[in-house]
């Protein structure tokens, strides 16, 4: 039991050390840390000490750094205003010099000055800056009021006007006056507008190209200081009195509508054409390149754009519309409606461009006024179209011709439904535009029956005039003839139908039938045997077979007689009828021969014996069949002849 007793005291004396020891190491460490801290607060105190010794020189090195940055600032500032004085210095000196020397440096000095009178706008504090501004504003006034010179100066010198040979060169070569396929003052050849949609059209440079931008460049520095309207102005002035005399040049006049009115048909016609060639000219070509050069020109301002081009062209485009106008409210006459169309066709054709380069609210008058012509021409031509129906059916002349040939009127209606065919297009448009036609071309094919029935009608009224029935009948088969004929060899075949041309053909050989029985019959009767047999008597000649048994000589040498008294008549009067289309008069020749030369042949060869033994027999048989033949072979020429 001693043992383990032992063996605990042992312990417990081991854990004793141990603790004494530690006890020992806690004093130690207590004593180092009372140490260190009564180190550290010497420590302190000496900091404490050394920062309020520090901290003047502290605030001595601040304000030292502070006034070095105040001075590099202010030396920054002084940099940048002594640089805005030498620009100053340099943008005065072009501005003294002005801008005839070096327009673009004059232009980069004004920009300079704006530039430098936005810098001390935005620094009023600088102590300079209002004097600075108003020397810079006074630059900028004088520079202004030298930029207007400047403008004006340069568009005068370079607007000149446009010498006509210089806009022939600008034209499709169809339309030159030099092409020999133009006829002077007259319709295109090619007619119709759709043609000449496919030319091309060179507008010219009415200013050399490389002044434009510095006319732009001038422009904008104006714009951009507020002179828009002096702007405006200078432009419009130049420009519009070179366009006014570029259009005098070509030959444009300013007439009153009073004039135009009163002026002779021969020598207005040739105006009209002249017109519709300078409507084509002035809108494709000057027009058109005004509005190039306004756009050029004013880049930086649409609406000045506008506004300019309007009054540039204004007065210009008044002139040609009136003259169209004066033409659309004259008097009407079947004479104009062609050159109505021709003046309707061209304005159709201009209108989409007029649309275009009119363009603008400023414009929106001088849009209104071309359209508006238009219509005017449309209405006039249309009414002017009836006027003629009309006029075809109550033709009064009295001046008939003696010779039953093709009356003037025909002709005039003829030719005047041909010409109509060149303007289908035209018309089909104005019948669409006024009578809502589907374009198919049967208005126009109800008014062409219209006026060849109108025709027609008149025809037969004046054939009445002739005292001869077989005149009559002459005149009216030469003029149906000449409308068959004309009718087959134009357009109006497939608008009037074949139904038409053969109904009227028929009516020709009506006409040949009735002539040939109403002049013949009388003839032919001579050569009928009837009433020249008789039962008996001394005359009697029973020899030559019995084909003149029981004839009377007396009574076969009275209608020999009235036979050559008959004929001569017939032949001498008819040889001044006319027939001038050489195949009627030759169909017409054979249908009198087929009756009168078998008719002749059978009473000569019948009767003709009873005379050849009597008493001078060439009294009675005067001609020979053959002879007979040769003399039908002159008539209808037109010409009187002795049998």
């Amino acid at each position: 039991m001693a043992a383990p007793a032992f063996g605990r005291a042992g312990q417990m004396e081991s854990l004793a050390q141990r603790a004494a020891l530690l006890r020992e190491s806690l004093d130690k460490s207590k004593q180092v840390t009372d140490a260190v801290v009564s180190i550290l607060g010497s420590f302190d105190s000496r900091l404490s000490a050394l920062d309020s010794a520090m901290r003047p020189i502290q605030v001595r090195t601040h304000a030292v750094r502070t006034a070095h940055e105040n001075i590099d600032r202010t030396l920054r500032s002084a940099d940048v205003i002594l640089t805005q004085f030498d620009r100053t210095r340099e943008a005065e000196r072009e501005i003294q010099k002005g801008p005839h020397e070096n327009l673009q440096g004059f232009l980069d000095a004004v920009d300079r000055l704006r530039s430098i009178e936005r810098f001390f706008s935005s620094n009023r504090s600088y102590r300079s800056s209002d004097g600075v501004l108003n020397h810079v504003n006074a630059l900028l006034s004088k520079a202004l009021v030298k930029m207007e010179d400047e403008f004006q100066k340069q568009l005068s010198e370079r607007s000149k006007p446009m010498e006509p040979d210089r806009l022939f060169d600008c034209l499709p070569s169809t339309l030159r006056p030099s092409s020999e396929s133009q006829p002077e003052g007259g319709r295109h050849p090619s007619g119709g507008s759709e043609n000449q949609e496919a030319a091309v059209y060179s507008p010219p440079a009415l200013i050399e190209p490389k002044f434009v931008p510095l006319l732009a460049k001038l422009a904008q520095q104006l714009v951009q200081a507020g002179c828009q309207q002096q702007c405006s102005e200078i432009y419009s002035e130049a420009r519009s009195s070179a366009l006014e005399s570029s259009l005098k040049n070509l030959g444009v006049e300013k007439l009153s509508k009073d004039e135009v009115q009163r002026m002779p048909w021969e020598i207005l016609e040739s105006k009209i054409g002249n017109w519709i060639h300078f409507m084509r000219i002035a809108v494709k070509l000057l027009f058109a390149g005004e509005r190039q050069l306004c756009d050029q020109v004013f880049e930086c301002s649409q609406s000045l754009r506008d506004k300019c081009f309007a009054a540039i062209t204004k007065n210009s485009l008044s002139t040609l519309l009136s003259f169209g106008e004066a033409i659309a409210m004259s008097k009407r006459s079947p004479e104009k409606l062609f050159v109505l169309l021709d003046m309707y066709e061209i304005m159709s054709e201009l209108q989409t461009e007029i649309d275009t380069i009119f363009v603008g609210e400023s414009c929106s008058q001088m849009r209104d006024s071309s359209l508006s012509l238009a219509k005017c021409l449309a209405q006039t031509a249309q009414k002017t179209f009836s006027d003629f129906e009309e006029a075809v059916e109550k033709d009064a002349t009295k001046n008939i011709h003696t010779d039953g040939t093709v009356h003037p009127l025909t002709s005039y209606v003829i030719n005047y439904v041909k010409f109509l065919f060149d303007y289908q297009s035209t018309l089909k448009q104005l019948f669409q535009e006024f009578k809502k036609e589907d374009g198919t071309g049967s208005e126009l094919a109800n008014v062409t029956m219209s006026i060849m029935q109108a025709l027609q009608n008149n025809l037969d009224a004046k054939a009445k005039q002739y005292k001869d029935p077989a005149l009559m009948h002459i005149f009216l088969m030469n003029n149906i003839h000449y409308i068959v004929k004309s009718v087959r060899r134009s357009e109006a075949k497939d608008l009037l139908g074949d139904d038409w041309i053969q109904r009227h053909r028929r009516i020709v050989q009506q006409n040949a039938n009735q002539y040939r029985r109403i002049a013949w019959s009388k003839v032919l009767q001579c050569l009928s045997g009837q009433g020249l047999t008789s039962s008996g008597g001394s005359g009697q000649v029973g020899s030559d077979g019995g084909n003149s048994s029981g004839a009377s000589r007396a009574a076969v040498k009275e209608r020999f007689r009235s036979f050559n008294i008959l004929f001569e008549e017939i032949y001498q009067k008819q040889c001044g009828w006319s027939v001038p289309d050489t195949e009627l008069r030759e169909s017409l020749r054979l249908a009198v021969a087929e009756i009168l030369l078998p008719a002749y042949r059978s009473f000569l060869k019948r009767f003709g014996p009873l005379i050849e033994n009597s008493k001078a027999p060439g009294k009675y048989v005067r001609h020979t069949p053959e002879q007979l033949e040769l003399l039908l072979g002159n008539l209808f020429e037109g010409k009187q002849e002795r049998a």
